[in-house]
């Protein structure tokens, strides 16, 4: 079993309370969506990275059990040409938990008219929410999830 920790702070809600179909209904797999009050983001566990979209806006991690983690920051953020996104990481990385992968500027995502919300999805295992509230305050580092 693998623990997936905050990597921002502010509140979790459930992955079906996002307003985008490819996540609530969890076709890319299960985890849990994050509404950030600050603008760095770190590793949610430790691993390597395996993706950074060139538009910035999604971070894939691979553990060492082989597990895949998608941040996907913003929803319809990829149109943005990474314009907000000051990421610090790049493919074959080593992170360990707590490690910086990004800053974002939020101001840019808002003007745009987008969401301020990071859904978090293991790729591939099973996942269960380590609290199962609605909506939950959580700091960078709060265990999220266990996996499988």
């Amino acid at each position: 079993m693998e623990i997936l920790y905050s990597p921002v702070k502010g509140c979790a809600i459930k992955l079906e309370k996002v307003n985008d179909e490819m996540f609530s209904q969890k076709m890319l797999g299960d985890g849990i969506a994050v509404i950030p009050e600050n603008d760095e983001f770190a590793s949610p566990i430790d691993g390597e990275i395996t993706l950074v979209y060139e538009t910035q806006h999604a971070i894939a991690i691979k553990t060492e059990k082989d597990t895949e983690i998608l941040i996907h920051i913003g929803i319809d953020t990829m149109n943005l040409e990474g314009e907000p996104f000051d990421t610090k990481v790049k493919v074959g990385d080593k992170v360990k938990k707590g490690d910086l992968l990004t800053r974002i500027n939020w101001s840019i995502i808002l003007k745009k008219g987008l969401e301020k919300v990071v859904p978090i999805i293991v790729l591939n295992k099973e996942v269960q929410t380590v609290d199962n509230n609605e909506e939950i305050e959580i700091e960078v580092g709060d265990p999220l999830l266990s996996i499988e």
